[in-house]
């Protein structure tokens, strides 16, 4: 790949639920994005500001991606702000796929990303929002303990291609800043790291939810957080589509917005929000250079 410092980079900017991201569009994979670069991108500073970059590049063209070319032309290559390679990320998936239309490489209708975390159905509705299909949540039983300025609850462990600790809590407050990660116990249950999800209720199947996502500190939103708070608030209530036979749809509320949750029997889960795209431009060589 040729290094991105040599080189104008071309970007745009784009949010879901303002969870936002930097776009990169990279077909052949030829743009090298180090941790320390990534890192500038996402300083809300010095850089463009954001959650996270969206590496666009075909699947062929990208090694962790080729056994899924022929399921999903696209590779949504995700990173973190802080430049770590993250597996998912369900608004930055809403998001990448409104850049495929954006770009003309798809149009309305049903779009197949593929991800670290498998490969994505997503399907880009007439009236802007975006519903992913966003696979099933697995609910090891290890939780952990997390705790803020002498208050600590008990977090179920939700995966959904990446990891999740959801506590349920009287008021977010309770949540504290969430500029630094909030300790959990025991450590060794995510030893890659964890989002963690503060739930209070709102309603009959509607909760709201703050995020400290893994490398990024609190985000306004996390589409894989409110899946997984979906699920959990679900459990809570007694709630088990596999068991009733019915869907569950909850209705989740980050800073940003708000996200539809529906968990179907046979397990499926489907996220629906907005995803907009909202400027584009080039970064300079001396810019990039300076890193």
């Amino acid at each position: 790949m040729t290094s991105t410092q040599t080189t104008p980079l071309r970007y745009l900017k784009g949010h879901g639920t303002e969870n936002d991201f930097v776009i990169v569009p990279d077909a052949a994979n030829e743009i090298d994005l180090p941790p320390a670069l990534v890192a500038r991108l996402c300083d809300r500073r010095a850089g463009l500001g954001g959650d996270g970059v969206l590496h666009v590049v075909r699947s062929a063209a990208h090694p962790e991606a080729r056994a899924m070319a022929d399921e999903a032309e696209w590779f949504m290559d995700y990173r973190n702000a802080d430049g770590t390679v993250a597996e998912m990320c369900g608004n930055g998936v809403r998001v990448f796929a409104r850049y495929l239309e954006h770009a003309g490489h798809v149009t309305a209708g049903e779009v197949a990303v593929a991800t670290r975390g498998g490969v994505k159905r997503v399907h880009l509705d007439k009236d802007g929002s975006v519903t992913v299909a966003m696979g099933r949540a697995v609910l090891p039983e290890e939780g952990v303990t997390v705790a803020v300025d002498g208050r600590s609850w008990p977090a179920r462990n939700v995966n959904m291609g990446n990891p999740h600790a959801v506590a349920f809590v009287e008021d977010l407050a309770h949540a504290g800043t969430l500029y630094d990660e909030p300790p959990y116990e025991p450590a060794a249950v995510y030893p890659d790291g964890v989002n963690i999800e503060f739930v209070a209720d709102r309603g009959p199947r509607h909760v709201a939810m703050r995020v400290h996502e893994r490398g990024a500190a609190e985000t306004r939103s996390c589409g894989t957080g409110a899946c997984a708070v979906a699920v959990a608030a679900a459990r809570r209530d007694g709630v088990d589509p596999a068991e009733t036979g019915a869907p569950a749809t909850y209705t989740v509320d980050v800073l940003g917005g708000t996200l539809v949750i529906t968990e179907h029997p046979g397990g499926e889960i489907e996220m629906t929000g907005p995803a907009v795209i909202v400027a584009e431009g080039t970064l300079e060589p001396s810019w990039l250079a300076q890193g």
